[in-house]
């Protein structure tokens, strides 16, 4: 290289990491067993004022209200030279929001998701009697520390 250049970063900035987060479709959560393994599951989420929200049910609750370390992962890419990431060390809440708060994770989860969601006509009866009777929880993830990012994009291999 030459003097005075920079080595190229594969790194985001925080502004760009929680850009890519806010937009991303799906995230992977991991929550430990009681055992530490830990349970990386998919999950569909929104980004409010810098925390994280899930709307889930069973056995992740039982994890997050067990242990509060937990993390998300968003990712995408297909080729390596496409490849970004986002990870998020965070701790794990089970919470019973405010209603100002309830109605803005479900507004924001319902404009996200809208488009991808089947329609309960279209469930099975048995299916859309399950989820009426067991809304689940909201899990609420707190970062924590700094964010792990890698953007392969920014080499410029494309």
């Amino acid at each position: 290289m030459a003097a005075g250049s920079t080595k190229p970063t594969v790194r985001m900035t925080e502004a760009e990491a929680w850009d890519f987060v806010e937009r991303s479709h799906t995230g992977i959560v991991t929550t430990l067993r009681r055992d530490g393994r830990p349970v990386a599951l998919p999950v569909w989420f929104v980004v409010l004022d810098g925390r994280i929200y899930v709307r889930t049910r069973g056995r992740k609750v039982e994890r997050a209200r067990h242990d509060s370390r937990a993390s998300l992962l968003v990712e995408d890419g297909e080729r390596w030279a496409e490849l970004r990431a986002v990870h998020v060390a965070c701790r794990v809440e089970v919470i019973d929001p405010s209603p100002e708060l309830a109605e803005r994770i479900a507004t924001a989860i319902s404009d996200k998701y809208r488009a991808y969601r089947t329609p309960e006509g279209d469930m099975p009866a048995a299916t859309r009697d399950h989820y009426r009777q067991n809304m689940g929880a909201i899990l609420e993830l707190i970062p924590e520390g700094k964010l792990l990012t890698w953007d392969n994009n920014k080499l410029g291999l494309g």
